[in-house]
């Protein structure tokens, strides 16, 4: 099954202009003063239009992207029972980069608890565009286009009542608070390389987590 990633840029709540036309008349603040942001973490699947959004107020570290795919999976999973392997479109950002320590680890342990197979294809950069969750976004920024986004409640209720060919995501906030900086010693990355596959000459492209408990 292929399941297309990315985090969107970070919304600023706030009652000012983010640009646009509104449905509703509104009028924004003169200046973009803002205490709290929130960043939208999208998977969606490209062969059945579904989108899973999970709401983030801290940080969009390896830990919070592979919680988000957790918890997509373990309450999907019985709708894909002859699913074998997963393979996992991104953008090759930082926090969810094949070279990332935690993000790899967490990964590795994801296999081998749900044992299932793990592919990870990144797009090379200046070509994010052709990752299909990016045309969510364009969906998402239309739908919202103009209107003053001034309580986390409402970029929930805009996320909910938006539709991506007539399929409306399911939307979650997610209150953890995440932390920064967490990576592996050379000698914990060692042993996770030991159970990883990277293609030859894609090294950093390409790269399957074999499961090695069926």
């Amino acid at each position: 099954m292929r399941i297309s990633l990315d985090a969107k840029d970070k919304v600023r709540i706030g009652e000012f202009s983010r640009g646009g036309s509104s449905r509703v008349q509104t009028k924004g603040l003169d200046h973009d003063f803002y205490n709290e942001t929130i960043t939208p973490f999208a998977l969606f699947l490209p062969d059945f239009n579904e989108t899973y959004l999970y709401m983030n107020q801290t940080f969009t570290s390896s830990d919070f992207i592979v919680d988000c795919i957790e918890d997509f999976y373990k309450a999907n999973k019985h709708n894909f029972p002859k699913v074998t392997k997963l393979l996992l479109n991104f953008d090759n950002g930082g926090e969810n980069s094949s070279s990332r320590t935690q993000f790899m680890k967490r990964i590795v342990d994801f296999v081998k608890n749900e044992k299932i197979e793990i592919e990870l294809a990144y797009y090379p950069p200046y070509h994010s565009k052709y990752n299909p969750v990016e045309r969510v976004w364009g969906v998402l920024e239309k739908h919202w286009n103009g209107t003053l986004l001034d309580s986390v409640s409402k970029v929930m209720g805009y996320a909910k009542s938006m539709t991506y060919n007539g399929v409306s995501p399911i939307v979650k906030l997610v209150d953890k608070v995440y932390e920064t900086g967490v990576k592996l010693t050379k000698l914990e990355m060692k042993e996770i390389e030991g159970k990883i596959v990277r293609m030859s000459g894609l090294e950093k492209w390409s790269v399957i987590v074999p499961c090695l408990e069926k």
